[in-house]
């Protein structure tokens, strides 16, 4: 079976495709600088690829690895033409990432826990964070499941309206409380009303305040430990949101939230707007978090389960 083998729709290929299309050009412009004039991939060029990778939010670790795989490509095959380097990138980035953890093309296992499912959603303020709570419950009850969303941001009032909207739009109940309650006291009422009345997922937003990781860490954990009051294990999943447009500084929002609170899986959003998609390549290679969805367009539709493959096939295809 070929490694680059269809998994999607077309619809949602094209979206991908589309999603993804200011990347790609920003990526094959500084591409075709790099190895203007030359036949051979060599020392020079591939030095120049490191240059192209590293500006187009790769990252430098995982730039390093793709550096060094290539390396052992030129060394086995004595010779290869700069007109394969984008084959030969596709290859080695797409089997790189398939080194690191599966799971990708699959969203959330609902079935691996008795229901409700709890999602923690957490990141900061601006990412994206809501709008991916709202995509994910219409996409939840598309399929057919219950959903309740619980609005423990109670630091902004702007994020329980935010919610709110969300919830009358997708035509699923929230739980709240005024601006200013505890988190956690939300979290708990949410989880207990979804036992209450069988619901399949819950999704709890939480404040997106970052300038403090000691109190981050201790609000997280407390609304971790009463909802552990009414379900055992949850949550199920701690879903981190990332704003892809952001290039590097999602690393760093990434490095700040594992180190405050156990995270589980990622989002990557606003691909679409912005040439930084390569970021996504090096937040899969480089944290040992799954990727679990991307934001490639404003439509409901538009927040896609990631696929590693497919994802590396659109970012490379001429």
């Amino acid at each position: 079976m070929s490694l680059f083998k269809k998994l999607f729709s077309k619809e949602k290929k094209e979206t991908l495709d589309k999603g993804l299309e200011k990347s790609k050009t920003d990526f094959f412009s500084k591409m075709s600088k790099a190895v203007a004039g030359k036949s051979k991939v060599d020392d020079e060029v591939l030095d120049d690829l490191e240059d192209v990778l590293v500006s187009s939010d790769v990252g430098v670790a995982t730039t390093i690895k793709i550096i060094k795989r290539i390396e052992a490509r030129v060394e086995r095959d004595k010779y290869l033409g700069t007109d394969e380097l984008n084959g030969i990138l596709r290859e080695e980035i797409a089997g790189l990432l398939s080194e690191t953890e599966s799971g990708e093309g699959n969203g959330f296992n609902f079935d691996k826990v008795d229901k409700p499912y709890v999602i923690m959603v957490v990141g900061v303020n601006g990412v994206g964070k809501t709008t991916t709570i709202g995509k994910l419950a219409h996409q939840f009850k598309k399929d057919g499941k219950k959903v309740l969303l619980g609005a423990a941001d109670t630091f902004r009032a702007a994020a329980i309206d935010q919610l709110q909207v969300w919830a009358d739009r997708t035509g699923v109940p929230i739980v709240k409380q005024q601006m200013g309650s505890d988190p956690a006291s939300v979290a708990y009422d949410a989880v207990e009303s979804a036992v209450k009345q069988d619901v399949d997922v819950v999704i709890i937003d939480t404040a997106g305040r970052l300038h403090n990781k000691v109190n981050l860490m201790n609000e997280l954990t407390k609304v971790k430990r009463v909802m552990q009051k009414v379900i055992p294990n949850a949550p199920h999943e701690v879903l981190l949101v990332l704003d892809g447009s952001t290039g590097q500084n999602a690393f760093e929002q990434a490095k700040q939230f594992t180190a405050a609170t156990e995270v589980t899986s990622l989002a990557v959003t606003k691909l679409d707007g912005t040439a930084k998609g390569g970021v996504v390549i090096g937040i899969s290679d480089q944290f040992k978090i799954p990727v679990k969805y991307i934001g490639v367009g404003e439509g409901l539709e538009d927040l896609q389960v990631f696929n590693k493959i497919e994802f590396v096939d659109s970012f490379f295809k001429k």
